[in-house]
């Protein structure tokens, strides 16, 4: 998607060889047009299929997932990154580490939005080592659902995620792949 590719050269910038810092216009800001054209892309990407629910972990994953499920007409759930006081209900929860923040923790879902049956789609903001999007799949598991697409905005190419969840079956739609990144660059996957 050459819009995004553009996005992130022109102001995405690369704090190390595996971080990348889009806080202007995915994850901390959210610049609505683009997240409107990620949304229809990830919408003609997946046309091939049918979901009747889209799984994503907050927060920079609800966004591209909320407007993707607005095109396709279908609900959004959202694990959230600590279990709240109010779900008191039975909840499915996986284990998630994150690179960037260097801490591991449980998200949950409340067991009555993931069900037996469910065709579910997981759309995230990032795909690195593939924690979240392997701790989605497990909750998706838990409620008997079956994920039948994964949708990345940034993909990191030069990481093992997206090459395990690849191996392992799951079709993954990756908007911008980066095969290497630094300071001064970010080379893009063809």
């Amino acid at each position: 998607m050459e819009l995004l590719k553009k996005r992130i050269t022109e102001n995405g910038r690369a704090l190390s060889e595996s971080v990348l810092k889009v806080d202007s216009f995915l994850n901390h800001q959210i610049d609505p047009a683009l997240i409107n054209e990620i949304s229809s892309e990830f919408c003609e990407r997946f046309s091939d299929c049918s979901f009747n629910k889209i799984l994503t972990i907050e927060s920079s994953g609800i966004a591209p997932a909320v407007m993707t499920g607005l095109r396709m007409g279908i609900p959004v759930v959202f694990a959230k990154k600590a279990k709240p006081s109010t779900m008191t209900e039975e909840f499915f929860t996986a284990p998630v580490h994150s690179f960037t923040k260097q801490k591991d923790y449980d998200v949950a879902i409340a067991a009555k939005f993931i069900t037996k049956g469910d065709r579910i789609l997981i759309i995230d903001d990032f795909l690195a080592h593939g924690s979240a999007s392997r701790a989605l799949i497990a909750i998706a598991e838990q409620g008997g659902a079956k994920v039948g697409g994964i949708g990345i905005v940034i993909e990191k190419g030069f990481q093992n995620g997206g090459k395990l969840l690849r191996e392992l079956g799951y079709r993954i739609e990756s908007l911008a792949i980066i095969d290497e990144m630094s300071r001064d660059s970010i080379v893009f996957r063809d």
